[in-house]
């Protein structure tokens, strides 16, 4: 059968196309991409399970070519073991649990200053005025960056997800790399002031990161800056957008959270399997290596469809359906293991306290829009924009 998860069908909807590989074609080669591609759970469960045997590979920076903004060291999503262990120790330091868990009361002031202008517009994307700039915001102050160039920061994360999607117009990659470049030399800059003026921020932490006398190069600094970036804009705003989108087409849902705030946490969890903001994850093959699905040899490169295993029926019974009582424990959203999302307790937080805004503290409300369009990226899912229409009569 034909994959591709570029295809504009695909793209607006991927989940039928996921059920007849999970069923037909669970490991499939597809041409275009020089690569395979595993569907069902039980296999990208081992695959994130076994790191000596589904290696990080280059292949990000190989899918992204000329369009990569970092191109001098690996993304530490692309790296093994013990090079991995090493930076992601180091960064840890300054993504620490404690550290996300004090940002709460910041994370809820920032989601009532944008809520606040909000209030009393008959429409609104949400896009573009709340679950974009929220992320970006929480994100970039994180990163000790100046307020007056959030909106920068917006336009260099989108454009670097664009990338991503293989844009073949010239003018359109010329805008990309535009961003790149301009997002490079900003925290080139940072990251050389930060070494003689220190901060309370990420960026500070990651230059003074030490570990048994072994510290963080420049260029590491950059590739891990430009990667939360990227993970901290992108995964939240498409968490919150998938939220919304599903919870209107689920009115029933709707109005159990409604009646019942407790349930927002496990609305957050049934979101991340129902809808993964991340679709795809990227390994290559160590040896050759036998799956319930079929056979790969080694030296392959090979995508993880996260969003299709949290649809197995085989471990999620019903997987179509979105349930809020459902326990989803066990979904892979934000990955397993070595590479388990750095930024996933970050995400968690601010999905959950912007859920609870637009529930609580705004008028309730409907899509002003028969067809909502989807990012056009291989890796990611999320409404590109979504407009949404307040029931202001009612008020």
């Amino acid at each position: 059968m034909d994959f591709n998860p570029l295809s504009p069908e695909v793209t607006a909807n991927p989940y039928p196309y996921y059920t007849e590989l999970r069923n037909k074609a669970p490991v499939i080669w597809l041409e275009p991409f020089q690569c395979w591609a595993l569907s069902r759970y039980a296999d990208v469960d081992f695959a994130l399970r076994n790191p000596q045997i589904f290696s990080s590979s280059v292949f990000t920076a190989e899918a992204l070519g000329d369009l990569n903004p970092v191109p001098e060291v690996p993304w530490i999503v692309d790296m093994n073991p013990p090079d991995h262990t090493r930076l992601r120790k180091l960064a840890n330091k300054g993504f620490a649990p404690r550290l996300i868990r004090t940002l709460e009361p910041r994370v809820q002031a920032i989601i009532q200053e944008l809520i606040e202008p909000i209030r009393g517009q008959s429409e609104i994307d949400l896009v573009a005025t709340f679950s974009g700039p929220l992320p970006t915001i929480v994100i970039a102050e994180m990163l000790g960056v100046e307020p007056e160039r959030r909106d920068d920061f917006k336009v260099w994360s989108d454009d670097v997800i664009r990338a991503t999607g293989r844009p073949t117009d010239e003018a359109e990659r010329d805008q990309i790399r535009r961003s790149e470049a301009e997002l490079r030399t900003y925290f080139e800059q940072m990251i050389e002031r930060r070494r003689t003026e220190p901060g309370e921020d990420v960026i500070t932490a990651l230059v003074q990161a030490e570990e048994e006398r072994d510290m963080l190069s420049s260029k590491e600094i950059l590739a891990l800056a430009v990667l939360l970036l990227l993970a901290g804009n992108e995964t939240t705003t498409n968490l919150i957008g998938n939220a919304v989108l599903t919870l209107l087409n689920h009115p029933d849902e709707l109005a159990k959270v409604r009646a019942d705030p407790a349930l927002l946490p496990a609305l957050v969890e049934e979101v991340l399997r129902y809808d993964s903001p991340v679709q795809v994850i990227f390994r290559r093959t160590a040896q050759e290596v036998e799956l319930e699905g079929g056979k790969i040899p080694a030296e392959q490169n090979v995508f993880l469809l996260l969003g299709s295993a949290n649809r197995d029926e085989r471990r999620f019974p019903e997987p179509d359906r979105f349930d809020i009582a459902r326990n989803p424990q066990g979904h892979i959203a934000f990955g397993y293991g070595i590479h388990y999302c750095l930024g996933a307790p970050l995400a968690r937080l601010e999905g959950r306290n912007a859920l609870e805004a637009l529930l609580f503290d705004c008028l309730p409300f409907s899509c002003a829009t028969e067809r909502v369009e989807q990012i056009a990226s291989l890796i990611v899912r999320g409404p590109q924009t979504l407009p949404l229409r307040f029931d202001t009569a009612g008020a």
